[in-house]
């Protein structure tokens, strides 16, 4: 029998004890990696604490905490973080505080390959390693560590350099693998690499039997007989929950439901307020992964128009529960979104957005015919893909 591979992943962006829901879906992808066998995977999550642990900082430090999870040996690591300021400085001092556990762990099992989950912070700290250790380098994109930090001329040149330096790239949708080729990077060096789905727990669950359980959550008074939204997101501009709120304004007998937490909180309370549409918009705030579906399969419509996507995980969880989309032209947007059986890909605009709801609240697809489009994603699919694309590299 062939000796697994062995790969080290780094990743800032990993569930822990204090966030658990924080990168589920990098989580997923590297378990059923290991899951298959033939990749052993150690993946190293640095966290970045100030000098002084205040505030929320304080219970983060103390899940820094390594172990055995799902198959995949995590080792959690603090790095020097300074808030809100020391965004340059984050890749050297995560290459620095990880290094030496890397040559480490290294030596005493040698890795095959480095891969970094994020092209920023991720992408120049894994590549310190890998010319530290003589390895390949992977780096996968994702959408806003192209989007937001490659608008920043110091983060480009960093994403840039560490691209130019590795084997191989992936990207999760065919629009970011352009946007990536367009900032600079070698587009012959660039996959696709389409996010996964939990099928167990992401199908329909029945309208009218989902819409049942959420009128007997304490706290959530949706109005009965009236329709329903939802949109799944971190509550921050780039999301454009506001503009799903002043859609909702011109839309009557319909409720909306806000998935995720973000500073934009407050200012959503307000707009709502203002519209007079308050006891239409309801905050879930960030809740447990098995009621997800449970949200989704109750709403008429998931409605996200992002500025700016790679291929969100909550538009494959949607459709796999039966609830259309009203998105965006972002990112991959029409690689999901290729017929009306999926919803609909609209302008960045309220009018436009509240014209789609209507249409999908008047003349829905039924929702298995919605979920048919989210039969080409599983976590399997995703792992067998990365274990191909990982063993290119090494063959290359």
């Amino acid at each position: 029998m062939t000796a697994a591979r062995r790969v080290l992943s780094i990743a800032t962006l990993y569930p822990n004890s204090h966030t658990p829901r924080f990168g589920t879906f990098v989580a997923r992808q590297m378990e059923a990696l290991a899951a298959r066998g033939d990749w052993e995977v150690t993946l190293i999550n640095p966290i970045g604490i100030p000098p002084i642990a205040f505030g929320p900082y304080r219970a983060l430090a103390h899940a820094v905490e390594s172990g055995r999870e799902n198959g995949v040996d995590v080792h959690r690591i603090r790095f020097p973080l300074l808030p809100r300021f020391g965004a340059r400085l984050n890749p050297s001092a995560i290459g620095r505080a990880i290094l030496p556990l890397a040559r480490r762990l290294h030596a005493e099992r040698p890795f095959d390959l480095v891969d970094a989950q994020f092209f920023f912070p991720d992408g120049p700290a894994a590549a310190r390693i890998a010319r530290a250790l003589g390895l390949p380098l992977s780096i996968k994109a994702r959408g806003a560590d192209i989007h937001y930090w490659g608008s920043l001329p110091w983060a480009r040149r960093a994403i840039v350099d560490a691209g130019k330096q590795a084997t191989g790239m992936l990207a999760v949708s065919q629009a970011l693998a352009a946007d990536m080729a367009a900032l600079g990077l070698p587009q012959g060096s660039i996959t696709v690499h389409y996010t996964g789905l939990d099928r167990a727990r992401f199908h329909p669950l029945g309208r009218a039997n989902a819409r049942q359980y959420l009128a007997g959550m304490p706290g959530l008074h949706i109005h009965p007989g009236h329709r329903l939204l939802a949109a799944v997101g971190a509550l921050i501009p780039r999301k454009g929950q506001s503009l799903v709120i002043e859609a909702l304004a011109r839309i009557e007998g319909t409720d909306l439901v806000l998935v995720g937490a973000g500073p934009d909180e407050a200012s959503l309370r307000r707009l709502s307020s203002s519209l007079g549409v308050a006891d239409r918009v309801h905050f879930l705030g960030n809740i447990d992964h098995d009621l997800l579906p449970v949200v989704l399969s109750a709403a008429d419509a998931m409605v996200l128009p992002s500025s700016s996507e790679g291929l969100a995980n909550a538009w494959i969880e949607a459709l796999a529960c039966g609830t259309p989309l009203v998105i965006c032209d972002a990112g991959g947007a029409r690689e999901v979104v290729r017929d009306a059986s999926a919803g609909f890909v609209v302008e960045r605009d309220v009018a436009e957005i509240a014209q789609a709801i209507s249409a999908l609240l008047k003349d829905a697809p039924s929702p298995d015919a919605v979920a048919a489009n989210a039969d080409r994603f599983s976590w399997e699919a995703n792992a067998r893909a990365l274990a191909d694309y990982y063993e290119r590299l090494l063959t290359a």
